[in-house]
């Protein structure tokens, strides 16, 4: 199973970017579709975007559209998570993980039982 560490989260206020990264321990995982989930204290794990291993095709949470961008760099093994304009409700601790099948359409990919491989998690907190 792919090995998988998040880092790049930190405190930042209201407005602010951070950028979070995803490294995977093996090259296998550049032909499956990556996700990023979120998980706030006392809500549970919530879909924020994905990205697909064969065209890129990319689907983001309403929540986040127009100021998350989700990324993947296969020759480095790693998957990106830039935000931006951050708001006090985007705190929570940040999951990457690996698809099960190597693409999935929206709603599939939305779904954390589609996913294997999760990482530790990062901890973003935005302050208001």
């Amino acid at each position: 199973q792919v090995h998988l560490v998040e880092s790049g989260g930190g405190l930042v206020q209201a407005g602010g970017s951070l950028r979070l990264s995803c490294a995977a321990s093996d090259r296998t995982f550049s032909i499956y579709t990556m996700g990023w989930f979120r998980q706030a204290p006392g809500k549970e794990r919530e879909f924020v975007t994905a990205i697909s291993w064969s065209n890129g095709i990319t689907y983001y949470a309403d929540s986040v559209k127009g100021r998350f961008t989700v990324s993947r760099d296969n020759a480095k093994n790693t998957v990106y998570l830039q935000m931006n304009s951050l708001k006090p409700e985007d705190t929570a601790v940040y999951y990457c993980a690996k698809s099960i099948l190597p693409n999935y359409p929206r709603s599939a990919a939305a779904r954390r039982e589609n996913y294997e491989s999760w990482g530790q998690g990062t901890q973003v907190t935005v302050s208001s």
